[in-house]
């Protein structure tokens, strides 16, 4: 195993709000990296304020933040714009997701930046990108689902339009931003300059319309809301139970015939309404109730079980508290606890990244507001005397715990 995680060496700043910056630099600071969260002295990043807290501390914001240093810095002080562009002198990468022309406006923008120092690679995540006639609106997860054409697929037909259960284009956004990251760093080591890096909400949803784009450009078919079945697949959906549902993909040829032979129903094997996924997309919805007809007889686990012998792809449709006392991901070694100065251990979810060498960073929850400060500023040739003038004049803010 390297003794070492994969981005050890590499300092990013962070400069943002809520989720795509943050789950952003949450994943550079998984793989080794430095991450610095620079934050407003007052509020600091506002997940701090989003409930549930623990002791004073928003439990979202001491997960989605961890492996974090936190630098509490007004850039809107003279003396803080001295010590950002120093810092900045400094590291390998920043990350921001204010709206676009924020960081010019305060002196800050990339073309300053770059100035500085020309290896920076400068990644500005936004709702709608940094050019373009949306380019100045505000820009939320809902509204680039929304104009994505997201939520126009999700929820069941004919009802009304809903979002993804989880911030999807933040999220998404976020990794764009760290893979984005890591092939300009790749670029950097070829070729020695940084890069400008511009990626939105927006385009990051309509990126996961693979499914739609195949049939829109193939037939000009406007794709619309299915619930929870496949685009062009049939039977991949939910399945109702006797109590409850349970998903079940049964695809491909083999699949198919052992989904059949298990609901005691070989004779759909050689039906021509069901010859292939084409066919029983087709006729899905009388398929579908056929095949309910059947399920909704016995439970979930009888019908899992079965299926799951007969090599048919299938599985339970799980709530969190069962997600999260998962024995799979528990057996490997999936969550992790992460030190509190407050709050103690701070369960973790894991990084979805498994490497069979390198290791993967497992340090501290996020921190508290300020608390890496003093060391920051000093590292920036601050004095102590001037890190106690710059907290009494609100331009830092020193942890308190």
């Amino acid at each position: 195993m390297a003794s070492v995680p994969p981005l050890s060496g590499i300092r990013v700043v962070e400069v943002g709000n809520y989720m795509a910056a943050p789950f952003c630099c949450m994943q550079l600071a998984d793989l080794g990296a430095e991450v610095i969260k620079v934050e407003v002295p007052t509020t600091g990043d506002l997940v701090r304020g989003s409930a549930p807290f623990l002791d004073g501390e928003s439990s979202t914001f001491v997960r989605l933040n961890r492996n974090k240093r936190s630098l509490a810095l007004d850039l809107k002080d003279a003396r803080g714009k001295e010590l950002f562009r120093e810092l900045i002198k400094r590291v390998d990468v920043l990350v921001e997701n204010l709206r676009p022309g924020t960081m010019g406006d305060l002196g800050l923008g990339h073309p300053d930046l770059s100035k500085l120092n020309p290896r920076l690679i400068y990644v500005a995540l936004s709702g709608w990108g940094q050019t373009g006639p949306y380019a100045n609106l505000a820009g939320l997860d809902i509204m680039a689902q929304a104009m994505s054409g997201l939520m126009s697929i999700t929820g069941e037909p004919d009802g009304p339009p809903d979002k993804a259960g989880v911030p999807v284009c933040d999220l998404v956004c976020g990794l764009y931003g760290a893979l984005a990251t890591m092939a300009a760093l790749r670029v950097r080591d070829r070729e020695g300059a940084g890069d400008f890096i511009d990626i939105s909400l927006y385009e990051s949803g309509v990126s996961l319309g693979i499914w739609e784009a195949g049939r829109y450009f193939a037939t000009g078919e406007v794709p619309k809301a299915l619930g929870s079945a496949h685009q062009s697949a049939a039977p991949y959906q939910a399945i109702r139970a006797s109590d409850g549902y349970f998903t079940v993909g049964a695809t491909s040829p083999p699949n198919w015939r052992a989904f059949c032979e298990v609901l005691g129903r070989p004779d759909w094997v050689t039906d021509e309404r069901f010859a292939d996924g084409s066919t029983r997309h087709a006729h899905r919805q009388e398929l579908i109730e056929a095949v309910e007809d059947i399920t909704s007889r016995q439970a979930i686990d009888h019908w899992v079980g079965l299926l799951q012998r007969a090599g048919v792809p299938c599985a339970p449709i799980q709530t969190y508290d069962q997600v999260f006392n998962d024995g799979h991901l528990a057996a490997r070694g999936y969550f992790w606890d992460a030190p509190h100065p407050r709050l103690g251990q701070v369960r973790q979810l894991g990084s979805a990244l498994n490497f069979e060498r390198a290791p993967l960073r497992r340090e501290n929850a996020g921190p508290m507001l300020g608390a890496d400060s003093a060391a920051i500023l000093e590292e920036l040739g601050c004095s102590p005397d001037e890190v106690t003038s710059l907290a009494e004049r609100g331009v830092t803010r020193l942890a308190r715990r």
